[in-house]
C-alpha cells in the first residue's frame, strides 16, 4: 500500500501564496544582506494565516502548515517559526491570538542562551519534555550568531506550568523539518546550476563525477527528508500529535543531518565563491546551521527517534 504525499490543490495554493510573499516581501537581496528582523514583515507573515493553522480560529492542518514552511524554508525566510507553532499549540485563550497574529515574538528554549531572547515579548521554557511560560528577569545579554538571529543571555522566572510539551513538539520537529529540508534543496539547486554554468578544462564542472555525484547524493538525501516531514504531518492529521512524535523527530533529525550536508557540498562546489559572506551560498547555509541549532535541540530529537529501539544511548 502507497501513500500519497504529493500536496493537493489547497495544499499546492497554500505554498505558492507565501513563495510569492517570500518573493516580494523577502527577496534574496535582503537576506543576503543579513538585514535586521522585521517586526512588521512578521506581522504581514501572520496575516496569511500562518502561524495561526491548527488553531481554532485558524484554517487548515499540519501538511497545509508544512506546505507554507517548505516555502519558507526555500525563501530562508527568518523569525522564531518552528518557536511559534510549539508555543501556540501549548498556549490558549488571548496569549496563544497574540502569537497567532504576530503580536507577540516568543522565545523558545533553556536558559541561559535563548534564541530571539532580545526582542522576545514572552518566554517558554522547556527541557523537551516539560514546558513552562516564563518571564525574564534583569537585562538580556545580546549574543551574535553566525546566522544573524538575535539570541541572548536571559534569565528567567517560571510564571505558569504548561504541561507536557512532547504533542506540541511533534508540530515543532515537523516544521522545523520541512524548513531546513527546503533550505537545503534550496542551496542545492543554487550549485546544481552553478556547476552547469561554470567551465573548467572546456566543460561544465557539473559533467565531472566529482561534483556531480556528491550533489545528486544531496539531493536524494534531502528530499527524503521532505518526505519524511510531509510523511509526520499526514501523521499529525490523521492520527493526532501523540501518533506523531517519533515521525516528526526522526524528519528533524534527518532533515538537519541532511541539509548540514548539502550545505558543504554546496560550497565545495562553489569553490572561493563559497567562502565569501556576499557570495551565492552563505546567506543561505548560515541559516540552515542556525535552524538546525534551535531548541530544543536535535539530540533530544534523535533520543525520540530511537525510543523503544534500547538504543537511546546511542543518540550522539
Amino acid at each position: 500500500m502507497s501513500l500519497d504525499l504529493d500536496f493537493d490543490d489547497a495544499q499546492q495554493a497554500v505554498a505558492e501564496a507565501v513563495a510569492s510573499f517570500c518573493a516580494e516581501r523577502c527577496p534574496d537581496e535582503q537576506i543576503r544582506k543579513g538585514e535586521a528582523f522585521s517586526r512588521d514583515l512578521w506581522r504581514e507573515l501572520a496575516e496569511l494565516g500562518v502561524l495561526a493553522i491548527g488553531t481554532p480560529e485558524g484554517e487548515g492542518g499540519a501538511l497545509e502548515q508544512a506546505a507554507a514552511f517548505e516555502s519558507l524554508g526555500r525563501a530562508v525566510f527568518p523569525g522564531p517559526l518552528a518557536a511559534t507553532v510549539f508555543a501556540v499549540r501549548l498556549l490558549d485563550g488571548p496569549e496563544q491570538a497574540r502569537l497567532a497574529a504576530g503580536e507577540a515574538l516568543i522565545s523558545v528554549g533553556e536558559p541561559p542562551l535563548l534564541p530571539f531572547a532580545p526582542l522576545a515579548d514572552r518566554f517558554v521554557e522547556s527541557d523537551g519534555e516539560s514546558a513552562w511560560l516564563a518571564r525574564a528577569e534583569g537585562e538580556v545579554l545580546p549574543v551574535s550568531t553566525l546566522g544573524g538571529e538575535p539570541w541572548g543571555r536571559v534569565r528567567l522566572v517560571r510564571e505558569r506550568e504548561l504541561g507536557d510539551a512532547r504533542d506540541a513538539l511533534a508540530v515543532h520537529d515537523t516544521m522545523l523539518a520541512a524548513w531546513i529540508a527546503a533550505a537545503g534543496e534550496r542551496i542545492v539547486a543554487d550549485a546544481a546550476e552553478h556547476a552547469r554554468a561554470r567551465k573548467q578544462f572546456g566543460k561544465a564542472i557539473g559533467e565531472f563525477q566529482a561534483v556531480a555525484h556528491p550533489l545528486a547524493d544531496a539531493a536524494m538525501a534531502l528530499a527524503s527528508a521532505r518526505t519524511l516531514a510531509r510523511r509526520a504531518a499526514w501523521t499529525i492529521d490523521r492520527a493526532g500529535l501523540r501518533a506523531a512524535r517519533r515521525p516528526g523527530a526522526v524528519a528533524r533529525h534527518a532533515a538537519t543531518r541532511a541539509a548540514r550536508a548539502a550545505a558543504h557540498i554546496a560550497h565545495q562546489t562553489f569553490g572561493a565563491l563559497g567562502i565569501t559572506l556576499e557570495g551565492p551560498a552563505f546567506h543561505v547555509s548560515r541559516r540552515i546551521l542556525q535552524a538546525a541549532a534551535q531548541p530544543p535541540g536535535e539530540t533530544r530529537a534523535a533520543e525520540v527517534a530511537l525510543e523503544g529501539y534500547a538504543l537511546e544511548g546511542c543518540a550522539a
